[in-house]
């Protein structure tokens, strides 16, 4: 058994990947979209009762899963203690104990990211250094994004400067609703120059965009203004992450890939709880994308509650019983 989860959860070599410069603004690039919402949900439904991983590959597809974990905490009543009780999980996310009898006891295994609010950077910071895991701040008005163009730019600089090396930005909804692309463009290019080093994911809000071509031309727009990630949601509307949007957004993903040759990373978040979830997840990324995107590089997830499910997930593949949830505490 620990030889196949050799193969297949330390099969990832750190990929290097070209920033995404973006590419002038023209509607000729998704003018023309429109998404059959039938055939995206049919497709869906396809693949999670027709694919899935068992006994030790489902346990290294879920080793694979948490090395791209943002790790989350975007509570009101966040503090020190909790984001640096944060950062000990992203350090040391499983157990030692299931580690060693999976036959990884020496892995150095981490989350892929710790994803907080500015004002919380510095414990961040703090908490992970000597570490290579990246701190991941909200930004630009975080989570509905209505303050002003400068204020959003002015909140970059602060983060960035305070240590994040990735920056998640909200856009402008109303942008959207309107189908004022050119002004959409132009906001989220200011934001890519303003991040500098730092990569930046576009936080879409697909739970609040009425239709998938919608979707699919925000993402157009988002990926040739230079995000490096393009992502769900903020975890705060009241419907979150999808396979159904997630398809949307990653063909898309697919064919900026093909005009460009360059490669864009997908984040899904919020609402994804459990390690079956993560699988369907990681399945729609394999088929769709394929390998090189099974990476921290190219994938992450958006979640707190899922790494405690993956870690009880494992526990069970080793015991043959599930444990209690508190066992297996977020932070």
């Amino acid at each position: 058994m620990s030889e196949i989860l050799e193969k297949k959860s330390k099969n990832h070599v750190q990929q290097k990947i070209k920033r995404n410069e973006g590419i002038p603004y023209h509607e000729k690039y998704f003018d023309e979209i429109n998404i059959n919402r039938s055939a995206i949900e049919r497709r869906v439904n396809t693949l999670i009762s027709r694919r899935t991983v068992k006994k030790e590959f489902q346990a290294a597809w879920l080793l694979k899963a948490i090395s791209m974990i943002d790790l989350t905490t975007l509570a009101g009543d966040d503090t020190r203690g909790n984001v640096l009780r944060l950062c000990e999980k992203a350090k040391h996310p499983v157990r030692e104990d299931i580690l060693e009898k999976l036959g990884f006891g020496d892995i150095n295994l981490t989350t892929g990211a710790v994803c907080v609010y500015h004002n919380l950077i510095p414990y961040a910071k703090e908490a992970l250094k000597g570490t290579n895991i990246p701190i991941a701040a909200v930004s630009t008005g975080f989570p509905a994004g209505k303050i002003s163009l400068d204020d959003k730019l002015s909140e970059i600089r602060k983060s960035v400067a305070a240590g994040a090396s990735e920056i998640d930005i909200v856009i402008s909804r109303d942008l959207v609703l309107e189908s004022r692309w050119k002004e959409l463009y132009d906001e989220i290019k200011l934001c890519r120059e303003t991040c500098g080093n730092a990569h930046m994911k576009t936080i879409l809000a697909t739970g609040e965009i009425p239709t998938y071509t919608k979707v699919a031309k925000a993402s157009w727009v988002a990926m040739m203004a230079g995000s490096d990630f393009i992502k769900t949601s903020t975890g705060k509307e009241s419907v979150n992450a999808t396979l159904a949007v997630s398809l949307v957004m990653i063909r898309c993903i697919r064919d900026y890939y093909d005009l460009t040759g360059i490669k864009v990373g997908y984040k899904p978040a919020g609402g994804i709880q459990k390690a079956k979830q993560a699988l369907d997840y990681l399945i729609l990324i394999k088929e769709e994308l394929g390998n090189d995107w099974l990476s921290p590089e190219l994938f992450r997830f958006g979640a707190s509650s899922l790494l405690g499910d993956i870690e009880r997930q494992l526990e069970h593949h080793i015991t043959g019983s599930y444990s209690a949830s508190f066992r297996h505490p977020m932070a």
